[in-house]
């Protein structure tokens, strides 16, 4: 198994360092993945999802946003993939349809090492003839008692991004009025500073800064950097570390895992539980 993996250890590109930046609390530190999954085939067609579970445990991530995931469908065999993913890696798993596919459903999964709390499925539009999207949102609280809303999501991959234009412009609606600090994660395809790209950053700030962006696919030899973090609001998030992991068996994407820390909030202290 070929295993390419590119490391960027950075602090928020254009944010000056000074010894007046709050200390790091690894309470408030946690890892997110993103990791299109390939429907489970992997790259053998041989839906070994051990394979892809062990992409997911060396990570060691604190939250995934998985894409094409398929629930009972036939050419899954009839796999739960996420319910599968979840006993592997000792995560809770949550399922959001986006439609009914070859006999069974197709959509998002996410994986958490916390409770969930709350969740939602937001539908996102299309146009006649184009798939259907989601965007499944968690609600949960990490070991510093802050909670966080974490979204996980894959835009439409036509070559017109008109389907991925119309997504991107509904995710800022359906998040506008976020009650706690999110997070945007998953397989958009679209490239950096392509415009369903500048939509959400119209919202949301990415991951990679200022700095060149990794590219995450194809996992043979990555091109193009089409798997993300955003993060929600600015001035409660702080980038610390980015990777780029890319098995070439596991998928054709690259899994895209970030480092990020929650930092307090300057008004009212944080957004806790039972607050």
């Amino acid at each position: 198994m070929k295993l390419i993996i590119s490391l960027t250890i950075l602090i928020l590109s254009g944010v000056q360092i000074s010894w007046s930046q709050p200390a790091i609390d690894s309470n408030r530190i946690i890892k997110v993945l993103s990791f299109n999954i390939l429907h489970g085939r992997t790259m053998k067609g041989d839906f070994d999802l051990d394979v892809i579970a062990k992409v997911i445990i060396d990570a060691n991530p604190d939250l995934v946003a998985l894409q094409e995931v398929d629930f009972k469908t036939n050419r899954a065999k009839k796999y739960d993939l996420v319910t599968e993913l979840g006993w592997r890696t000792k995560m809770v798993p949550l399922f959001g349809r986006a439609m009914d596919y070859d006999g069974g459903e197709y959509g998002e999964g996410v994986l958490s090492r916390y409770t969930i709390l709350q969740s939602r499925n937001v539908p996102l539009p299309y146009y006649p003839g184009s798939e259907p999207r989601a965007a499944l949102e968690i609600i949960t609280i990490l070991p510093s008692g802050d909670t966080i809303a974490f979204v996980g999501t894959h835009l439409d991959h036509q070559e017109d991004e008109k389907d991925r234009l119309i997504q991107a412009r509904q995710i800022n609606r359906a998040f506008a009025a976020a009650k706690y600090p999110t997070l945007l994660v998953g397989d958009l395809n679209a490239i950096p500073g392509s415009s369903p790209i500048e939509i959400l950053e119209g919202m949301w700030s990415p991951s990679f800064g200022q700095e060149e962006p990794k590219a995450t696919y194809p996992s043979d030899d990555p091109v193009k950097k089409i798997d993300y973090v955003f993060y929600y609001p600015l001035s409660r998030w702080r980038v610390l570390a980015t990777e780029v992991i890319c098995d070439t068996v596991a998928s054709d994407h690259c899994a895209y895992l970030v480092t990020i820390e929650l930092l307090m909030d300057e008004g009212v202290g944080a957004n806790k539980s039972g607050q």
